[in-house]
């Protein structure tokens, strides 16, 4: 659930995003071309994680103003999921980066190519400015929003990152050791690697409608039995629409004496399922007793 410590309004959030995108655009440009011209793939293996970063960045600003959109007639459950798919494509790209540039530092510990070291050096602590600076301008987002959480520890982690790619060109400056830096790319290679496999699974879970990770059904489905006048549930799907909305339909049985009080045992199923598991969207069927659709399965979702 989310809350606004830091009172700022939703365009100044946004112009601080924005920021840290052009930021981290100007970045990835200029690590590219300096990689390129120093022949640094360490400089190009921060750039690209970088770029990554800058495309996160582009996807919570567009989903901010995108899911301010209101549900209209071909997208009746709203705009809000289009950041789930986004970023799929966002940690597969990383996961295709990163074997990528596994493949690129083992061919260059083979044969290692001449680098400009003060270039490395420069360009790293650019980078490293400019990781500090969008770490800064997202900190007091972070406290209120996952996505913006993410970014900013991805952002520390890019920090690290160029201080190894700093380390990296003092050492090929000061004992030509031109192994350090694929060594390097590989080490920001397997990092990349890790965030991708990492989170893409939640956002898989998402997409294929999987039951929200922090909700155990069987706690839920206890809960929602011991309501006065339910004898019985089944046909219960759980499903998250998006990052904080996790939803739930189920068919209730309730008592034959019961039927004529169902309104108040809605009532009091919904309010039991947004106070106890924050679960604020849900469809119920009630079934008297005497009429129970025996063709429904208990929990289909598996």
């Amino acid at each position: 659930m989310s809350h606004d410590h830091t009172h700022m309004s939703g365009g100044s959030k946004d112009k601080r995003v924005a920021i840290a995108i052009w930021a981290n655009g100007i970045l990835t440009i200029a690590q590219i071309g300096g990689g390129i011209f120093a022949g640094s793939l360490a400089l190009i293996a921060d750039a690209l994680h970088n770029f990554s970063d800058m495309a996160s960045l582009v996807i919570a600003y567009a989903a901010r103003k995108i899911a301010r959109r209101p549900a209209d007639a071909k997208m009746t459950f709203g705009y809000g999921r289009i950041e789930v798919v986004a970023a799929l494509i966002n940690y597969t790209s990383l996961i295709i980066i990163g074997f990528y540039l596994v493949y690129e530092g083992g061919m260059r510990i083979i044969d290692p190519p001449e680098i400009k070291g003060w270039w490395v050096v420069w360009l790293g602590v650019v980078a490293l400015t400019v990781d500090t600076l969008t770490a800064v301008l997202t900190y007091s987002m972070q406290k209120d929003s996952v996505n913006i959480r993410a970014l900013f520890l991805h952002n520390l982690s890019d920090a690290l990152a160029s201080v190894a790619v700093i380390i990296g060109g003092a050492l090929i400056l000061l004992y030509d050791l031109r192994w350090v830096d694929p060594a390097i790319t590989i080490g920001i290679a397997g990092y990349v690697l890790y965030l991708g496999f990492t989170e893409i699974g939640g956002t898989v879970r998402t997409l294929m409608l999987g039951v929200p990770v922090d909700l155990d059904v069987e706690v839920v489905i206890t809960a929602l039995s011991r309501v006065d006048g339910v004898i019985d549930l089944h046909h219960v799907h759980f499903w998250q629409m998006e990052e904080h909305k996790a939803s739930l339909e189920a068919h209730v049985v309730i008592e034959q004496n019961a039927w004529n009080h169902f309104e108040e045992i809605k009532r009091e199923i919904k309010q039991l399922l947004k106070q106890d598991f924050d679960i604020k969207h849900s469809t119920l069927e009630f079934e008297h007793s005497g009429h129970v659709d025996i063709d429904s399965e208990f929990c289909e979702h598996g």
